[in-house]
């Protein structure tokens, strides 16, 4: 070989060494600009995020992978270090979580309510009733179809809780497990003319593509918190909390803020959500 060609190989070598090197480089940094949150299928449903998380993205210069499952196997994800910060709403679960030493505070973001929804037919009549338990009893005992998440999400969790509180197990027929997201969940009523249990800003965004009702509203024990929570870095060494805790404070802070306080006005006449960031002192 020449010494010309030795040379020219040489050139080669070392500009896709350069060029390997460089791409290795740009990989790294792409990964450090996307950070991972899990959060529930209501609040992608809902179309939220679709609002919410453009502002952060574009200011910060990273990509948000949004992780849409129920509270329960959003905080399975968060114990596996498989996300940075989670958005769920199971206030229980959630202390859990964090005494558990997986995520390092709670900070409140946001709330609505739950309500039960079904055909305006009514079949159990309890259109008139104000008090969940007595609700759900008249369910039960008339045995109309009800379909439950069964997904240990955050709704699933207050729906339970509820049955117990009502000291009704429900099984049989008429209770029917779909083991999806609120969405889907909504979707079987609406073709079996059940019940359901839904956060009101899920029913809200699908209303317009479903036969339901809100049937049951306004019990204070159907109250829907939701808390975004970074996961710990001491758990994790991988996690991007530093990332997280910017996230954080773009939800809570006032541009946050305000874009949930609009979200549903334009659309639906009504807020899907209600900001109280404040109530984190």
């Amino acid at each position: 070989m020449n010494l010309q060609r030795k040379l020219w190989l040489g050139v080669w070598v070392s500009l896709i060494l350069v060029l390997g090197i460089s791409s290795l480089l740009f990989l790294r940094q792409a990964a450090k600009k996307e950070l991972t949150l899990a959060t529930t299928t209501s609040t992608e449903n809902s179309g939220l995020l679709d609002v919410l998380l453009p502002s952060f993205e574009k200011k910060y210069g990273v990509k948000v992978k949004v992780i849409a499952v129920g509270t329960g196997a959003a905080m399975r994800i968060a114990k596996d270090g498989n996300v940075d910060v989670i958005l769920v709403h199971a206030r229980s679960l959630e202390d859990e979580f964090i005494a558990g030493g997986y995520g390092t505070k709670r900070y409140q973001v946001m709330y609505n309510d739950f309500v039960i929804v079904g055909s305006p037919e009514d079949t159990a009549k309890i259109k008139d009733e104000r008090d969940v338990l007595a609700t759900l009893k008249k369910i039960a005992t008339s045995k109309s179809g009800f379909v439950s998440r069964a997904d240990k999400s955050g709704t699933h969790v207050k729906e339970m809780a509820l049955w117990q509180m009502a000291e009704i197990k429900p099984e049989g027929s008429w209770y029917i497990q779909s083991g999806s997201g609120m969405a889907s969940t909504l979707r079987i009523a609406n073709e079996k003319k059940a019940y359901t249990l839904t956060d009101r800003g899920t029913y809200l965004a699908h209303q317009k593509e479903l036969n339901l009702a809100i049937l049951h509203q306004g019990d204070e024990r159907l109250f829907n918190s939701y808390g975004v929570i970074p996961v710990s870095p001491q758990k994790y060494s991988s996690v991007k909390y530093d990332l997280a805790l910017r996230l954080v404070e773009y939800i809570t802070g006032k541009e946050g803020q305000d874009i949930i306080k609009q979200y549903g006005i334009d659309q639906f006449g009504q807020p899907l959500f209600i900001p109280n960031a404040e109530s984190n002192g």
